[in-house]
């Protein structure tokens, strides 16, 4: 399988700038971002440490109550590994927190989600799937080809 090369995780002042999403949720201003991006906080792998970052919202149930988040860095993204190595997390939707476990999506189901999401957001998705290498234009040959290089995890509300 071709395996495209997706952008490295950010550094330096580009990283501070991703994590400027973080500070906001931390000063209690989550709530200007909406449904559409939450605060994770999950436990690092290694460290055992909590760590937080702010990730878009690629799709929301409200049946179950449960996020659809997608690794733009694909696998080796730190958050994605953590949470595969840890499922239990919490979110931060707004002013709410909510635990949460982490499932990951198969290729079929996130090849749809993807694909739903492009038709939802044409300028979004098309601007992501420029910045990673990929593209994203709503046609479920282009889901299909993102899914295979961009895990997607369920993040579904323990009770």
């Amino acid at each position: 399988m071709e395996q495209p090369d997706l952008r490295p995780p950010p550094t330096g002042l580009s990283r501070l700038l991703f994590r400027l999403p973080v500070h906001l949720y931390r000063a209690r201003l989550g709530w200007l971002f909406g449904r559409r991006l939450l605060m994770l906080t999950h436990t690092g792998r290694v460290s055992g440490r909590k760590r937080r970052t702010v990730i878009e919202v690629v799709e929301y149930d409200p049946a179950t109550g449960a996020h659809t988040v997608c690794s733009g860095f694909g696998p080796r993204a730190d958050w994605y590994r953590n949470l595969v190595a840890t499922p239990e997390a919490t979110i931060q939707v707004g002013v709410r927190t909510i635990p949460v476990t982490a499932v990951p999506l198969p290729v079929d189901e996130a090849q749809q989600v993807l694909t739903r999401y492009a038709r939802r957001h044409p300028r979004a998705a098309r601007a992501l799937g420029r910045f990673l290498g990929l593209r994203l234009d709503g046609s479920e040959a282009d889901g299909r080809h993102a899914a295979r290089h961009l895990p997607l995890l369920r993040l579904v509300p323990r009770h």
